[in-house]
């Protein structure tokens, strides 16, 4: 894996965001670094979110800044173009995979299922996203897919939160975990960047609690 996955996985959450405007993304990175959670999956559900990764990755290159719900390959071209250091999907595809290994750029693809799961091993791919995590079945799940391969590593992402992100995190399987709660578009539209600090700030602490040695390797 590469350095920055790596970093990802000892981190242990990645924030999953979706900004409508600059200014939300200025603020949000400021409120995560306060945090101590440098890391933020930029997701390309709006319009904004090719100018914010290209922000952030100016403004605050202490992040990790990805791409997420990246569908085709031009997306991924354009969010790498911007800045983006790692490309998330939701689904697999082929031909964001291709693009992706082809340019050297770490990629994150979507499983739901086994056979999605064996696709990726098929592309020489370990880490996937399990995605929507909690309506296939969340942390039951992830046991028995992670009994069945134990090469993958997963990133559950879609219903986790603070009174769940624990029992995730200490299931061998999950290398780390994507959440929106604490950078949830309610509070980036109020400006609430003093509650989003103080619910990565909670986040991390809970991420150390369930690893006390240390993150994902």
């Amino acid at each position: 894996m590469t350095d920055i996955i790596d970093a990802l996985g000892r981190i242990g959450l990645v924030p999953v965001v979706k900004v409508e405007n600059t200014d939300q993304a200025l603020g949000m990175a400021r409120a995560l670094l306060e945090a101590g959670l440098p890391c933020a999956e930029i997701t390309f559900r709006t319009t904004a979110a090719e100018e914010c990764i290209r922000l952030i990755a100016r403004e605050f290159p202490d992040i990790i800044t990805g791409a997420g719900t990246v569908l085709t390959p031009e997306q991924a071209q354009r969010a790498v173009n911007a800045g983006a250091r790692y490309i998330v999907s939701p689904g697999f595809s082929p031909a964001v995979i291709e693009w992706c290994q082809a340019h050297t750029i770490p990629v994150m693809p979507g499983v739901a299922t086994p056979t999605e799961i064996m696709m990726a091993l098929d592309k020489g791919i370990s880490l996937v996203k399990f995605f929507p995590s909690e309506a296939l079945g969340g942390v039951r799940m992830l046991e028995a897919l992670g009994a069945v391969f134990g090469t993958v590593h997963f990133v559950p992402t879609g219903g986790v939160s603070a009174a769940n992100l624990a029992d995730y995190l200490k299931l061998p399987s999950v290398f780390a975990v994507g959440g929106s709660w604490m950078v949830s578009g309610k509070l980036l539209s109020a400006g609430a960047f003093a509650e989003v600090t103080r619910l990565s700030r909670e986040a991390v602490g809970i991420v150390a609690r369930a690893r006390p040695q240390g993150g994902a390797v």
